[in-house]
């Protein structure tokens, strides 16, 4: 017993306290790393490239490098302990190596969505808090590294997307969006004076305290788009902020509605006829999109 007490006696004097140093040293490094990360992010939050999209790309790679960096660390201090320990480490590396190998061969899918992943944030593809379409679902994203990339749909349902499995990235979010608006009105109104309505129409948004600071550019009218089955139908595109160009097109929808009604424009609903035949108690029935019969 007392010799079991003095060889504890003589490890916690010698390897114990190196332990100790190097658990110590692995948290100090990552706290430091931590510091540092969050302080350049801060200052390329501030710097040139102080804008959303900037924004968005200091909160990607901030997360990713210091997950990395945390991981290599911590990796590194348990080798060094079990060195402490007398065990030796280079038959765990080796075995380690071997089995990576047989592991890469095995999982080659994994593989695909490390390299994907990997040149999905080298090339800037998208980032956190943007808005984007992969691999067929379409949402927010929320989180993203190497293997998967995390998005949350306007539902609220989250889509884990595995990096191998994006071959085609949308973004509705990349430095700025634009609101593309479509107006139909009746074949009897007249096109230039519907055109200058949702001109001013278009002002008076871009005057507006809330939705003015969201709007880059002034309204752009594209013209008479096409002729629809009971109306004629004018195309307008606003270019805002990122993710702001669904709330821009909803507010100015609003306001086209109350001011086509101010003017007595009238924005058409589908109607139906229909033909009952020759005779004497046969005539023709006009039903409109809400059921009624004149």
């Amino acid at each position: 017993m007392n010799e079991f007490l003095e060889s504890l006696k003589d490890f916690a004097l010698s390897g114990g306290i190196r332990i100790f140093a190097i658990l110590v040293g692995a948290f100090i490094v990552i706290r430091i790393f931590r510091v540092i990360i969050r302080r350049s992010k801060a200052k390329f939050e501030t710097g040139k490239k102080g804008t959303v999209e900037g924004t968005k790309r200091a909160e990607t790679l901030s997360g990713l490098i210091e997950t990395t960096i945390r991981v290599a660390v911590l990796i590194a201090a348990v080798l060094m302990v079990l060195k402490e320990l007398g065990i030796d480490i280079a038959p765990l590396l080796a075995g380690a190596g071997i089995v990576g190998l047989a592991v890469g061969f095995g999982a080659q899918s994994l593989v695909k969505d490390v390299i994907s992943g990997f040149f999905m944030l080298l090339e800037n593809q998208m980032n956190v808090g943007d808005v984007v379409e992969i691999a067929g679902k379409a949402g927010l994203v929320e989180s993203m590294n190497l293997r998967i990339t995390v998005i949350r749909d306007f539902e609220g349902k989250v889509h884990i997307v595995p990096n191998g499995e994006v071959t085609v990235v949308t973004n509705f979010t990349r430095e700025y969006s634009r609101a593309l608006i479509e107006i139909g009105v009746a074949y009897k109104e007249d096109v230039d004076r519907v055109i200058e309505v949702l001109r001013e129409v278009g002002e008076q948004i871009r005057s507006d305290e809330k939705f003015g600071q969201k709007i880059l550019e002034p309204m752009e009218v594209i013209g008479l788009d096409s002729f629809g089955n009971s109306s004629v139908n004018i195309k307008v595109r606003f270019k805002t902020k990122p993710i702001e160009q669904w709330n821009t097109a909803r507010e100015y929808r609003r306001l086209v509605k109350k001011r086509f009604d101010e003017e007595g424009i009238e924005i058409p609903f589908p109607h139906i006829t229909l033909y009952m035949g020759e005779g004497e108690n046969d005539g023709v029935l006009k039903v409109n999109a809400e059921g009624g019969i004149r």
